[in-house]
């Protein structure tokens, strides 16, 4: 079966490793804001209508945490409205949506690996706005695949690895917060789950005639801190750079050689942290078959897609 698939957040750091593993599934149409402006329901829903999918995967979101404290509305408008008009043209067609949520939603006060059904409570602007756009999809009737995720980076796009390796080049010894726990995941392997994960759902459709919908978590696997990411990335980082590297970002060598962890009080932000992000991948293991590789081995396999 060959599907007709939507792309949002194109040139994101998930939408754009969808854009190459989706492909193989169907005719792929990939949209960024330079396409469509999500803040306009009516552009968003002709968009959809007019492309007419069988999946949209909606990788689009406002995703500057900090920043949400003091942009509420437009942040909504992306993590809440956006994904609720996608939702109700999904629903009127009968195509299935895959939506990416966040740790976010969670306060961070369980002792071990949060449940998909575990309450939710969230400490900031940002996690409320992705809590609320995972109700408002499932308000809107449409099958649905909510996949909850946590400390996304990637080798390309704003995110902690590639700021920590500019920081590294900079000083000497590098602060992180060692006191928020959760699993790095490399938007390469989130990518591809997701592509297993729709297969899946097509041979279900196929047998039983209706899309699976839910929430899942789908994260990398086991735990650390950001401070131990770091300290993971510069371990990494020097023991791939001696293979010919080119002398660009991630050639040459770091200044950094050790991480300091701190405490989150030592480290304030606008926006408050849980200090558990640590997501169980039990059910998208059970329902799914997905068993996502431990963060580590998938840190040095994003290194060495970048350093060569």
């Amino acid at each position: 079966m060959s599907l007709r698939l939507l792309i949002t957040g194109a040139t994101g750091q998930v939408g754009w490793h969808l854009q190459r593993t989706l492909a193989p599934l169907g005719q792929v149409m990939a949209i960024d804001v330079e396409q469509v402006d999500l803040t306009d329901l009516e552009a968003l829903f002709r968009t959809v209508r007019d492309f007419a999918p069988d999946v949209v995967a909606n990788a689009a979101a406002y995703t500057a945490v900090d920043k949400a404290e003091s942009e509420p509305e437009l942040a909504r408008a992306l993590n809440v409205n956006a994904p609720a008009r996608i939702a109700e043209e999904c629903a009127r067609r009968g195509a299935l949506m895959i939506h990416y949520s966040t740790d976010y939603v969670y306060d961070g006060s369980k002792s071990g690996p949060y449940e998909e059904d575990d309450a939710t409570g969230p400490l900031n602007v940002y996690g409320q706005t992705k809590l609320e756009g995972d109700q408002a999809i499932a308000a809107r009737g449409c099958a649905s695949i909510i996949l909850r995720t946590t400390w996304v980076y990637d080798i390309r796009g704003k995110n902690f690895l590639r700021t920590v390796l500019r920081l590294a080049r900079e000083r000497e010894e590098l602060r992180m917060v060692g006191d928020q726990i959760g699993a790095p995941t490399w938007a390469r392997g989130l990518a591809e789950a997701t592509t297993i994960i729709l297969a899946k759902c097509c041979e279900r459709r196929a047998n039983a005639g209706t899309w699976p919908s839910g929430i899942f978590h789908l994260t990398g696997g086991g735990k650390t801190s950001w401070a131990g990411f770091a300290q993971a990335i510069l371990e990494d980082y020097d023991s791939l750079v001696s293979w010919p590297a080119e002398m660009g970002e991630f050639g040459g060598q770091l200044k950094a050689k050790r991480v300091v962890a701190i405490t989150s009080d030592q480290y304030q932000t606008p926006a408050r942290r849980p200090l558990n992000s640590v997501l169980s991948n039990a059910k998208v293991e059970s329902t799914f078959g997905i068993v996502m590789p431990d963060w580590r081995s998938q840190l040095r396999l994003a290194m060495q897609d970048a350093i060569r």
